[in-house]
Formats: C-alpha cells, structure tokens, sequence
C-alpha cells in the first residue's frame, strides 16, 4: 500500500529514519516572515506543520508566542528536546483544524499546503484565515512548477504528481495562487530560493 502524506505514519517514519532532516537553521521563508511579523508587531502566531520546530525558534526569539499543530509524534518529542516543552504544540494533521478557539496575530505555513489535495487544501486556508485576528497575517510558502522535479513521478491530475516513495505534491503557479489565495486577504506574492523553488504567499485579514 502507498504511503501518504496526510497520514501520521509517513511522516512517522521520516522523522524517525531522518531526524533533523533538515538541520537548525530556520528557512529562508522563516526568516523573510519573521521580518514582517516583526513590523506589524505580532504577537502570538500559528505553525501548522511545525516538524521539529526550526522555523519556529526564531519567531520566538523576537518575542512571539508560538504554537504549532504537527502530525509526527516523534516530531513534538524532537521538538521538546531541542527548544523546550513550553511551546504548545496539538497533535494531528492540519486537516483536523481547527485544534484551539485561539485566535493568532499571524500565521506562518511552511511547504505544507503543497502535499494537500484541493478540497484540503481550501479547507486549510479557510481555517488558517478563521484563526486569524482581524488585520492579521498568514504567510504560506508553496512549491513552484519552476522546480526542477515538475512534471516528474506519477501524473495525477493537473500540476499535481507523486513522487518519492508516495509524496503527492501540487505544483503552484501565480494564476492558481491567485484562484486559491484571492479570497483570503491575498496582498503579495514572491519567490524564494529554498531547497527547491517557492512562492510566499502574503494574506492579511480585513484585505479582501
């Protein structure tokens, strides 16, 4: 049976195989989104897909309260390990939002939306946007059809693929930015050089 990213045991066993897989160092993403919560004075944020939490530690270091929502067990317990267990962080996947009836200043979603299927993946926005307090922002960042691995794997449906051992991921262009993210307070979209090519997709609330 093929795995599948919106289940807890393909992740499971990545952060178990991999660890850290992708070190300590925050994103370029994290780092651009860290900035502009900074400007408009964040105050507490959502990470859905908070892995092990190293896009999480540098909002955190600016003064931002940090909650996340990850799907990994053994993700949380890495994360604990590494920057403390007084960041609380709901176990499950993303298309279980919402987790809390918090509301939060921002909202920073890391190469996450990309493994989702279009009805999860509006079902996501909306609830991110649910969450947000008025004038709020949400970054998300998405893979580009610029990657290099577009078009590779097994064709689903359009800009859609599966790949690595049952990664299925939706492959992003302005024009289905825009289709997905117009109705959610959508103000910029740039691109960022990360492992892979990416777009951050820039949402305030009170934008629409």
């Amino acid at each position: 049976m093929k795995n599948d990213t919106g289940k807890p045991e393909f992740w499971e066993a990545a952060f178990t195989e991999k660890q850290e897989m992708w070190g300590f160092e925050p994103s370029n993403s994290a780092v651009l989104t860290k900035d502009l919560f900074v400007e408009k004075a964040v105050k507490n944020m959502l990470i859905p897909g908070i892995g092990y939490g190293r896009n999480a530690q540098i909002f955190r270091d600016s003064g931002i309260t940090v909650t996340g929502i990850e799907i990994s067990k053994t993700a949380i317990e890495m994360a604990q390990k590494h920057y403390g267990t007084d960041m609380i962080i709901h176990h499950g996947s993303v298309t279980g939002m919402p987790f809390d009836n918090n509301s939060y200043n921002g909202i920073f979603c890391y190469a996450l939306i990309h493994l989702l299927d279009s009805d999860e993946r509006a079902k996501l926005i909306r609830d991110c946007y649910n969450q947000l307090t008025e004038n709020g922002y949400m970054v998300f960042t998405a893979i580009s059809r610029e990657a290099h691995i577009y078009g590779t794997g097994e064709f689903i449906s359009k800009d859609r693929y599966e790949m690595f051992g049952g990664v299925k991921m939706f492959f992003y262009d302005r024009k289905s930015i825009h289709t997905e993210f117009d109705q959610a307070g959508l103000f910029e979209i740039t691109e960022v050089a990360e492992n892979y090519p990416l777009f951050l997709i820039k949402c305030r609330k009170g934008n629409v």
